[in-house]
């Protein structure tokens, strides 16, 4: 039997299958690959920051994230989600407008509140582990 995809004598080849992402899994978060993210513009306050991630895992409804995320130094601002992060290497202090300032490097947990407009202000080039909410 022949086919449109293959020729004659071949069986066609089989469809790609995707992968179903892991329900558990590790990444060696210092190595991981980050692919570049755009930043736009008008979030630059000072410097040339690069932001470069990798979601790792999204959750059927796309509100839930969980990812790697890292930074270069400047001055940026942002308006955040509702986010858990960890940080690996870096440092940053992060100011909430209208509420604390945070200083962050490796080792530290924080959570920002979804709509928190904030200040990064990157020391050293941060990296992070996240869990977001949308």
């Amino acid at each position: 039997m022949t086919t449109d995809h293959a020729p004659a004598g071949q069986a066609a080849p089989a469809a790609p299958v995707e992968p179903a992402a892991p329900a558990s899994f590790v990444v060696h978060i210092p190595d991981a690959e980050l692919e570049p993210e755009p930043l736009a513009t008008e979030q630059i306050v000072s410097g040339t920051p690069e932001v470069t991630g990798k979601v790792l895992w999204e959750s059927a409804d796309g509100r839930q994230l969980r990812g790697i995320w890292q930074i270069t130094p400047g001055v940026v601002t942002d308006t955040e989600a509702n986010e858990l992060f960890v940080v690996v290497s870096g440092r940053a202090t992060i100011e909430v407008e209208g509420g604390d300032v945070l200083e962050v490097g490796p080792g530290d947990a924080a959570v920002l509140r979804e709509g928190d407009r904030t200040t990064w202000t990157v020391h050293e080039t941060l990296r992070k582990a996240y869990h977001i909410s949308l």
